[in-house]
């Protein structure tokens, strides 16, 4: 069905570009080698198109034939024991200088949790005969489980068909929809919106019309499930879904056979957004992903581009960071317990109540370093936004006093309940093994008994000078994901005490103008600092052609963001690894033979955020 837009195309719309000769540009290949990508040659010769260091990463070109048989050797050689895949993107390179390569790559991230080794690999995907808006490539679901969801979002958002994939459906965008939105010929929003200087111009005859008709369609039965079970829906209205997450489950009487999440209710287009603004721009979009850790959202984003612009970021901007994200976790981990305890008992409106006086708390500290509560655009790429206020120190030191006792308090009311143990204990169960084979992260992954924290084991923003646990279980259920988040307030306030005790005097900001605004002072006695001023608001800042993939440890897991630069002021590819929604995918597995009730249990397990699993 063809887009409901206007035909109209005019040549005055077409600017001359601000891009200097060069742009766009290819990224450069990998340089050097490495131990694991000696191995990798070794093994596979000819086969490997390229092998080496890029932005510090290691990266693998491979054909594409043997991709397959790369990640069964990644996974299973013990020299190299690559556990997990953590995320699967693409990139549509028509708008590059391809000199006949291949217009789509698929691009993996690899982790050995065991070898502290993180591993990118790229691989070139089939187009069809003359080209064209498809192409294919081998799954990768036969090796590694958790590689179906990510697969189901490439192939919804940039049509790539993955062979052999067992269940190959759109997973965000509508079925019907017409097109795969992150390919580079389809619109910003659906639609072109043309500049016109005239309401005489044919454009208004169909702007903000559907770009779909507005007629429902019929759901289809989710592949494999059976109408001799009794097949409902929960949600996308429940209030225990967290948001607009409708579950298709299906039940043999009491117990639960299998479960088809539906989602993209509230899918956003933020990546497609992202690749339309310029890098500093999009930081105040990412605190609309998940809206409840908006503070490691911003830090997620602006690290990725500072080490691509290799950047150095002061010290005392460092520890102020580390405090907001600290600050932030917290704040995440409130409001999952205040919902949680509520959804599961249906009596723990006092634990609501509680849990979210403290939450305000945090959130009167955000509002006082950058006035803003929710969605605070606070963290930016060369710093923070401005210094902390005078009394945001005294602030912070009488709710680190007061937080250790809360948390006490909270962990007493609802530890040892009956109920409580009754609705966690043994529910939800995910071996280490599982856990690693679905890619799951944070305390989904902790939860079943995984060593694993990146502030610890792939430290940032100066995190290898903290000291703090990382609390375990080898339980593997929803008791012992409680226990742990529970325990990770507790470390998340000893890091907070180290910070503010030897938070250091100096910038908060780079002083590199050629990346971070100059201060307002400076405009009126420095014609330099208007220059960059003037730059920077007109035109942004260039990323050097390449690509990175870069994560944090986020209340919920890993949040990933895997960035392609064409040497211009906007990134030609922005992807986001969410914790939420790789994490949701073990919702089927986890429920499987437990009761209806169960279900409600395990997404608050889960911790889910839904602005950030649609995106």
């Amino acid at each position: 069905m063809p887009l409901d837009v206007a035909p109209v195309v005019r040549a005055y719309e077409t600017q001359r570009t601000l891009n200097p000769p060069g742009i766009p540009a290819l990224a450069p290949m990998p340089e050097g080698e490495t131990d694991d990508t000696r191995r990798i040659c070794e093994q596979f010769g000819e086969d490997i198109v390229a092998a080496g260091l890029h932005y510090g990463n290691q990266v693998v070109y491979v054909d594409p034939g043997r991709l397959k048989a790369l990640a069964t050797v990644l996974r299973d050689d013990p020299e190299l024991s690559y556990e997990t895949l953590i995320d699967v993107s693409s990139v549509d390179r028509s708008h590059l200088p391809l000199d006949g390569g291949a217009r789509f790559q698929s691009v993996y991230q690899f982790r050995s949790y065991s070898r502290n080794q993180h591993l990118t690999v790229i691989a070139d995907c089939e187009t069809e005969a003359g080209g064209g808006d498809s192409a294919q490539i081998d799954s990768l679901t036969g090796v590694y489980q958790g590689a179906e969801w990510p697969e189901r979002e490439v192939y919804d958002l940039m049509g790539i068909h993955f062979t052999g994939h067992p269940d190959l459906r759109r997973i965000l965008m509508p079925k019907n929809w017409p097109n795969h939105p992150l390919q580079k010929q389809a619109p910003l929003g659906g639609e072109e919106v043309p500049f016109t200087f005239t309401w005489d111009d044919p454009e208004f005859d169909t702007l903000g019309s559907q770009i779909l008709p507005a007629e429902s369609t019929v759901p289809d039965l989710p592949p494999g499930m059976s109408r001799q079970n009794m097949v409902i829906n929960m949600g996308p209205h429940h209030p225990s879904t967290h948001g607009v997450l409708r579950l298709v489950v299906e039940m043999d009487g009491e117990r639960i056979v299998s479960i088809d999440p539906d989602l993209g209710f509230l899918h956003s287009g933020f990546e497609k957004t992202g690749e339309n603004k310029r890098y500093k721009d999009f930081v105040y979009y990412t605190d609309r992903m998940d809206y409840l850790s908006s503070m490691s959202n911003n830090l997620g984003y602006c690290l990725t581009i500072e080490h691509m612009l290799g950047l150095e970021i002061p010290e005392r901007a460092q520890v102020i960071r580390v405090i907001m994200a600290e600050l932030q976790r917290i704040a995440s981990h409130l409001f999952w317990l205040a919902t949680h305890v509520l959804d599961v008992s249906g009596t723990g409106m006092s634990l609501l109540m509680y849990a979210t006086r403290e939450r305000e708390r945090i959130l009167d500290l955000f509002e006082m370093v950058c006035g803003a509560r929710l969605t605070v655009s606070f963290i930016r790429i060369g710093g923070v936004w401005q210094d902390l206020p005078d009394a945001f120190v005294a602030e912070l030191k009488d709710f680190l006093r007061v937080m250790p006792q809360k948390i006490s308090e909270y962990e007493a009311m609802v530890t040892e309940a009956p109920l409580w143990q009754e609705r966690l204990i043994g529910i939800g169960h995910i071996s280490a093994e599982d856990a690693l084979g679905m890619g799951l992260t944070g305390p989904m992954l902790r939860g079943s008994g995984v060593d694993w924290d990146l502030r610890r084991d792939r430290p940032y923003s100066g995190y290898e000078a903290y000291e703090f646990e990382v609390p375990t279980s080898d339980s593997g259920d929803c008791y012992a994901r409680f226990k742990i988040r529970l325990e990770e307030m507790r470390q998340s306030v000893r890091i907070l005490e180290q910070a503010v005790d030897n938070l250091p005097s100096g910038l908060y900001r780079s002083n590199n103008r050629k990346v971070a605004l100059p201060p307002r002072a400076e405009l009126d006695v420095s014609m330099e600092a208007l220059i960059h001023h003037f730059k920077l608001m007109t035109e942004g800042f260039h990323v050097a052609p390449g690509f990175f993939y870069h994560g944090i440890e986020n209340s919920k897991g890993e949040l990933g963001f895997f960035v392609y630069s064409d040497g211009s002021a906007k990134p030609y590819r922005l992807h986001v690894h969410g914790p939420s929604f790789n994490n949701l995918y073990a919702i089927d597995h986890i429920s499987r033979g437990e009761m209806l009730s169960d279900v409600v249990t395990n997404i608050g397990s889960i911790d889910i955020v839904l602005g950030e699993v649609d995106r």
